[in-house]
Order: C-alpha cells, then sequence, then structure tokens
C-alpha cells in the first residue's frame, strides 16, 4: 500500500517534506495520545471522586428518609414518653415517703422479731439520692431458721406500703452444726421515692460537671 510505503520511506531529518496522509496520520495520532493522557491524568480521577460522591450522596438519602420517619413520628413518640414517666412516676409513688422511712424501719425491725428471728445488728446508713428515688442500705446479722426467714419475708411483702428490699454481699451460714440455725449477714437495701425538690436536687447533683457530695438523709 503506497501509505505503508511513505511510513517507510519517510525523512526524519525533513519533516516537513512528509507526504499529507503521513502528516494526518501523525498528527491524529497525536492527538490521540493528548486526549488519553488528559483522560488518564484528569478525567479518571474526577471519575473516582464523583462514584464516592454518588456513594456518599446514597448514604445521606437513606440518613434523610431515616430522620424524616422518626421527625413524623415525633411528637407521638413524644407522648409515649411522657405517658412512660407518668407511669413511673405513679409506681414510685407507691414507695414509702421520706416521713414513712423511720417508721418503716421499725416495721422491718418488728417483723423479724415477730417472726422468730434475732437481729444482732440493725444498722440504717445514710441514704444516697437517685435521679427519681433514695436507697438506704442496712447493715444486719439475723439468726433464725429457714422456715424463720421464709416468715420474716412473707410479712415484709405484706406491709402496708410497698417495700423493696434487695440483697448485697449477704451470706447466709449455719450458726451451729446440727442446730437448724443459719446467720444472715450483710447489707440490703431499701427505697423511697424523692419529693419534686427532691428529685430536682439529686438531678442537678448527679449531672455530669456538678460538684458537691449528696445530701444525706435522715435515719
Amino acid at each position: 500500500m503506497k501509505f505503508l510505503d511513505d511510513l517507510r520511506n519517510l525523512d526524519r531529518n525533513n519533516i516537513g517534506g512528509w507526504p499529507r496522509s503521513v502528516k494526518v496520520f501523525f498528527i491524529v495520532l497525536l492527538f490521540a495520545v493528548v486526549v488519553f493522557l488528559g483522560w488518564y491524568l484528569k478525567i479518571s480521577d474526577q471519575q473516582d471522586e464523583l462514584s464516592s460522591l454518588a456513594t456518599k450522596e446514597e448514604q445521606l438519602k437513606q440518613e434523610f428518609s431515616q430522620k424524616q420517619a422518626k421527625a413524623v413520628n415525633l411528637e407521638a413518640l413524644q407522648q409515649q414518653l411522657d405517658e412512660m414517666q407518668d407511669m413511673l412516676r405513679q409506681l414510685l409513688r407507691q414507695l414509702p415517703s421520706k416521713t414513712e422511712m423511720p417508721e418503716l424501719l421499725v416495721d422491718i425491725s418488728q417483723t423479724a422479731l415477730s417472726a422468730g428471728l434475732e437481729p444482732e445488728v440493725f444498722q440504717p446508713g445514710p441514704e444516697t439520692p437517685k435521679e427519681f428515688y433514695a436507697e438506704k442500705p442496712i447493715q444486719l446479722k439475723m439468726v433464725g431458721t429457714y422456715h424463720q426467714f421464709g416468715t420474716f419475708i412473707s410479712g415484709v411483702a405484706s406491709l402496708p406500703r410497698v417495700v423493696i428490699l434487695t440483697l448485697h454481699d449477704v451470706s447466709l451460714t449455719p450458726k451451729d452444726k446440727g442446730s437448724g440455725q443459719l446467720v444472715l449477714q450483710g447489707t440490703v437495701k431499701t427505697y423511697r421515692y424523692l419529693e419534686d425538690d427532691e428529685s430536682a436536687a439529686a438531678k442537678e447533683a448527679n449531672r455530669p460537671g456538678a460538684h458537691g457530695g449528696q445530701a444525706g438523709g435522715g435515719k
């Protein structure tokens, strides 16, 4: 072919004398190389960035849809939260009040005596206010039989006010081998509800960054 013959017979020292077809070929080839390099160095990076932005756009759309769904139901969720908080306050109101705590402690002690237990130690400690309630620890050591302890627990459960006792580091061990008596020793905690002003003070005291100690309760 003439074009191939022209390529073979090119004079590198006389580019101006090259046949027109050869000049056009090299111009087109040079243009193609420039376009390829431009795409490789610039456009390919932009395509990668575009792909990354498209992925991010999809994620943002999903987040927007989720937040929009929550925003639509925000009022209903807030109403449910308010109702749950009201129910919690009503339940807490069934716990003893501050003025009832001394009498409650006496009732618990008397219940232990009525069950036949020997309360060697029954020492209430200072209470710790939480957000909605206060807990009061009682150090105790009681001696009695298995059935007497069962009677004691049943008696506490039947007190007029709702009484919650939780056990902490409590041990139950035999007193004497063959005597049938057990020794209950450790700490139990009972709880009362906080009045509105006490609850506000407790929230402020428990707020992150708040300073100062918590107020101690009465016996």
